[in-house]
Formats: C-alpha cells, sequence, structure tokens
C-alpha cells in the first residue's frame, strides 16, 4: 500500500511539473503575440518570430491523441504533412506552396496576434500615407496592379509611368542610366493610392510576413512577374570594406552627386543589400528604392533561391551553382571566395512569347520570320549568335515549332531551361544536362544512342562541347541548332576552330577550320542596342568554296527595316528543297522570289 501511495505521489509530481510547463509556455506564448500591441507601431519581425515558431510547431511535433477520433487524428497527421511539404515547396519557389503556407500565416495573425482593423496600422502605417516607406509604397502599388493585371502588373505599372526611361547621370552629362528611385515611386503612389479594405491591407501584411520568413525577401513577388529576369548583391561594396565612410554621413538609397560621399561616376555609394536589378525589356533597371536591410538577409535569398530539385549545397569549395527555379527559370547563385559577394542572377523564360510573329516585329518582319521558318524545314545547321541578353535562347525556343513533327529532338543543357517539353508536349523530345558526375560531353556521347534526328545544344560553351558538337553535326544527325556568344560570323568559325585544336582533335589550323565551315550552314546573329531593342541584326550563309569560305549574308537590319541582300546559294537552295515537303518546297520557291528575284535572275 506505501508503494502503491508512493507511485501516486511521483505521478502527481510530474503532472503537475508537466502542467506547469505547458501553461508557462501557452503564457509566454500569447505575451510574445500580444506584447505587440501595447506600442504605437511595432516591428514585423516580432510576427515573423511567432509565425516562425508557431509554424515550426505545427509541423514537428508529435500529434495529441488524447480524446481523438482515429478519422480527426488522421486528418490532423494529413495537414501536419502537406504543411511540411508546402514549407518546403515555397522555399524553391513553388506558387502553389507559397499560397498554402501564406493561408496559415494569415490564420496565425489573426487569431494568434489580434491583428484586426484597429492594429494592423501599427506594422504597416495604412493610415498614415506619409509614414509609409518606399518599400511600402512599392508593394501597395503592385498589390493593386496585380489585382487588375495579375503577373502583368510590373510591366503595366513600368510601361503607364514609363520607369524605364534613361535618366541622366549627375556626374556626367552624357552618362545615362536606368533605375527606378524612391521619387518615381512617390509619384506612383499618389496616382495610383485608394482606400484599402481590411482584407487588402492583411494580405499585404501576410506577404511581407512571409517573404521575410520564407520567401525571396524584397524580390519574392517580382519574381512572380512577367519580367526578363532580376539580380540582387551586384553592386555596393560590404560593410567591412576598407572605404566604407561612417554611417553617418551615407545616403540611405539612390545616386546621388558626388558631393555626398559618393564614388568616381557620380553616384552615392551603396552597400552589397542596397542591390535589387530587373531585366525587363533589354534593359538592366536597378530599384534604388528597395534594399535587403542586411547582408544576412541577401546571403538567406542566396542560400534558398536555387535549391529546386536539391542540386547540392553552395560551399566555399565550389564557390557557384547553376539551376533551375520551379518556374522554368534560370538561377545562378554566387558567393565568396570565389566572388567578391553574395549575388544571385534569375533569368526568366517567358514561354508564352516563344513564337517568332512575337519576337521578331517592325518593318518588313516578314521576311527574316519567314526565312527562319524555311532553314527549320530545310533542316539547316544554324547557330544562333549574339551578346547575353539578346534573345538566344528564346529565339531557339520558338525556331523549334518549325521543325517538322515527325523528327526526334533531343537536346543538351547546361541547366534545364528551354523547357521544350512544355511548349511542345507532344514531341518526342528529351533533355539532358551536365551534372557533377557527368559532362556535357558525356551526354552528347550518349545523345547518339537515343534515336536522335534533330540536336540542340543550349549553349556552346566549352571546347569539349564544341569539338562534339562538330562530330555530331557531321555523322550523328540530320541537323543541329546551338547557340553561342561569339559577336560576328569569323569570331564564330575560329572560336569552334580553336576549340577542335584545344581539345587535340586537329593539330592543323586549316584543317580544323575547313572541319567547321563544312558544319555550318547559317548564323543568326542577334542583337540588343542601348534601349535594349532586340533585332537580329543579320542573317549568313557560310558558303563554302575549294579555299575555304565566304560570308554570305542573306539579311541584314538596317535603319529599323529587314532588308533583303544576297540571295542563298543555288547549291544551299537546291539542298533546302531537297529536305521539304512538296508544298513547303513550292512555298519556299515563291518566297525567294518575293524578295531575291531580280538577284537570282541574274
Amino acid at each position: 500500500m506505501t508503494q502503491f501511495a508512493n507511485l501516486l505521489g511521483i505521478l502527481c509530481v510530474l503532472l503537475s511539473g508537466i502542467a506547469y510547463v505547458w501553461i508557462k509556455a501557452r503564457y509566454a506564448e500569447k505575451t510574445l503575440a500580444q506584447s505587440v500591441f501595447h506600442e504605437e507601431s511595432a516591428p514585423i519581425d516580432t510576427l515573423v518570430a511567432y509565425v516562425k515558431k508557431q509554424l515550426h510547431e505545427l509541423s514537428r511535433a508529435q500529434l495529441n491523441d488524447w480524446g481523438m477520433s482515429e478519422d480527426a487524428w488522421q486528418r490532423k497527421l494529413k495537414s501536419r504533412a502537406e504543411l511540411r511539404k508546402a514549407l518546403r515547396g515555397c522555399t524553391w519557389g513553388d506558387r502553389g506552396d507559397k499560397r498554402y503556407v501564406k493561408s496559415y500565416i494569415k490564420d496565425l495573425l489573426i487569431k494568434g496576434c489580434g491583428v484586426n482593423e484597429l492594429t494592423i496600422g501599427k506594422y504597416i502605417p495604412f493610415h498614415h500615407r506619409e509614414r509609409l516607406t518606399a518599400q511600402d509604397r512599392f508593394e501597395i502599388v503592385l498589390y493593386l496592379y496585380a489585382q487588375r493585371f495579375g503577373d502583368e502588373a510590373l510591366a503595366m505599372l513600368i510601361e503607364t509611368y514609363r520607369l524605364d526611361e534613361p535618366k541622366q547621370s549627375n556626374g556626367h552629362d552624357d552618362a545615362a542610366y536606368y533605375e527606378i528611385n524612391s521619387e518615381d515611386i512617390d509619384e506612383v503612389f499618389y496616382a495610383e493610392y485608394r482606400e484599402l479594405a481590411f482584407r487588402e491591407k492583411l494580405d499585404i501584411l501576410v506577404q511581407r510576413v512571409y517573404q521575410q520568413y520564407k520567401g525571396f525577401s524584397v524580390v519574392d513577388e517580382i519574381k512572380e512577374q512577367r519580367i526578363d529576369g532580376f539580380s540582387g548583391g551586384v553592386n555596393g561594396i560590404s560593410a567591412m570594406d576598407d572605404d566604407w565612410d561612417s554611417a553617418g554621413s551615407l545616403p540611405q538609397f539612390g545616386w546621388e552627386s558626388r558631393e555626398k560621399t559618393g564614388d568616381e561616376d557620380g553616384h552615392a555609394k551603396s552597400r552589397i543589400w542596397e542591390s535589387v536589378w530587373i531585366f525587363y525589356m533589354g534593359k538592366s533597371i536597378r530599384l534604388s528604392f528597395l534594399s535587403f536591410g542586411e547582408e544576412a538577409e541577401l546571403k538567406r535569398v542566396c542560400q534558398n533561391i536555387y535549391k529546386y530539385n536539391l542540386p547540392g549545397q553552395l560551399t566555399e569549395a565550389n564557390g557557384y551553382k547553376v539551376n533551375e527555379m520551379k518556374d522554368g527559370s534560370r538561377v545562378v547563385v554566387v558567393r565568396p571566395p570565389f566572388a567578391e559577394s553574395w549575388a544571385f542572377f534569375v533569368r526568366k523564360f517567358d514561354l508564352r512569347s516563344a513564337a517568332l510573329e512575337q519576337l521578331i516585329v517592325g518593318e518588313d518582319a516578314e521576311l527574316p520570320i519567314g526565312l527562319l521558318k524555311f532553314l527549320m524545314k530545310g533542316s539547316r545547321i544554324t547557330s544562333i549568335t549574339g551578346s547575353q541578353g539578346s534573345g538566344k535562347t528564346t529565339l531557339l525556343m520558338a525556331l523549334v515549332k518549325h521543325i517538322y513533327p515527325i523528327y526526334t529532338l533531343r537536346v543538351q543543357e547546361m541547366s534545364f531551361e528551354l523547357n521544350l517539353r512544355k511548349l511542345y508536349s507532344n514531341r518526342n523530345i528529351m533533355t539532358f544536362r551536365e551534372t557533377e558526375y557527368i559532362s556535357g560531353q558525356a551526354g552528347l556521347d550518349l545523345q547518339k544512342k537515343t534515336d536522335g534526328t534533330v540536336n540542340i545544344l543550349g549553349e556552346v560553351a566549352t571546347d569539349d562541347v564544341a569539338s562534339w558538337m562538330i562530330q555530331m553535326a557531321q555523322v550523328a544527325s540530320l541537323f543541329t541548332l546551338f547557340t553561342h556568344h561569339a559577336k560576328t560570323f569569323r569570331d564564330l568559325i575560329e572560336s569552334l576552330r580553336n576549340s577542335l585544336l584545344k581539345t587535340g582533335m586537329f593539330r592543323d589550323e586549316q584543317i580544323a577550320e575547313r572541319q567547321v565551315v563544312s558544319v555550318i550552314d547559317f548564323d543568326v546573329h542577334l542583337r540588343k542596342d542601348m534601349s535594349g531593342q532586340r533585332y537580329i541584326e543579320k542573317i549568313t550563309e557560310c558558303d563554302r568554296e575549294k579555299q575555304g569560305y565566304r560570308e554570305r549574308v542573306v539579311l541584314e537590319y538596317r535603319d529599323g527595316t529587314y532588308i533583303p541582300v544576297e540571295p542563298i546559294s543555288l547549291r544551299m537552295r537546291q539542298e533546302m528543297a531537297g529536305e521539304m515537303t512538296a508544298e513547303d518546297s513550292a512555298a519556299f520557291a515563291r518566297f525567294l522570289d518575293r524578295y531575291w528575284r531580280e538577284k537570282i535572275g541574274a
């Protein structure tokens, strides 16, 4: 009896201890949730900390099945599993998982933190417009535009207020740059602002909490927009930099005159976390009103933004990662000591614009559009060259549409960015990419064993890939498409020739060049001017001769118009027609007659 009493006493003490710890934890949690309301204004960081703690417990804590039916327990278990999955997926850019996590955050803010119409202004002062920061104003306007235009919101905002027009530097009268600053945002805000309903204010606050917790900070909503790309950490100096002046003497944002401790270009010095850029219509535009706030936040974004499909860790040893995001965007992340700072570069590829008629516009645009279509139907080995951002990848995506559907396509890329199976889901397409253990050379070697008719290389960027591309184009496929960064047609030939020499395939320069010339049929060279306009500068045929080759410029862009120059050589016309259907061959003859009648006749 005494032993039973002792056991009962121990059990009571244990239960009392558990109850005490539980009550104390609940009290501390309630204090955390409610303490923020005793101040006139409260930091959003407090909400982020509370949400982080609650979601961690909801997704990790063991379920208490006391008094719970089996059905209820299964629902709880399923809900926890879904939350854990969403918390992982949203860090990879999954929009569905993002919406799911935001719905949890909204409930926590209302039920756990008591956010309502009266208290929401303590986090974002909606009722005091003059106290709103440039980031607040931008996010409010972007939210209003997104309600009307969806993922076209930022583009519509830029177009409506002509925010992509160049500005003049204070340091140099003739120096222009692209920037959207806080003054631009103020102008847009006061023109667009209207009284917001509580539901709308709550949406904006939830997004702010989400992007600081699981999202990509100030670029989280920008990532969803239909633009060419965005980057961060690509300008400014570190807080550890010896040249950095005292914090009190530095302006917060913007590019000011040299009188305000500026650099030699007349711009105010910025820190690396005050670095947000977008790539829009071929223009690199700085959003100088946005900041990650601190270097740790920029680092957090860099460490998460590339992790879709678990490509491995970004470490000091490797220094960079190239991967694709859930939406098909290409992401490159770099870090010290390989790079001077943490930075990321996201290049978006708009599948909806992957059509020649949308990409090529202007007077006589039907000329290059028609010629490109016939190059594909004529099975021509074609290179697409140009500088970064000139539109090579997007044009390559559009050209695939005009390859005969009976042909099988095999694609080799550094990262999955062409997304050809999303565009052409009923075509026989298989894409391979380089990995840590499989080189591009090995991938190209494998392609020869996969019944491919047309080979596509996302980019010929290494000597090994260049040499294998030449071999593949000679014997392993009907024809090949590839992109290259060559500035001229001559540069393309010399670059490929040098790659054959470096890999040891040839030792004689002239023989190596003849091999390259025997493979290349046409080069489509793209150009992007200072205003960001993209166009086809010229289309060149590699006209093979006994002693080498001649650059036969078939089409050229002059003064805003596409002009037919020399006709395609007779040999090439005959080879192309031989690869086409009878109907397409007749259409090709009519096309040539329309634009090059006099020169062909001569």
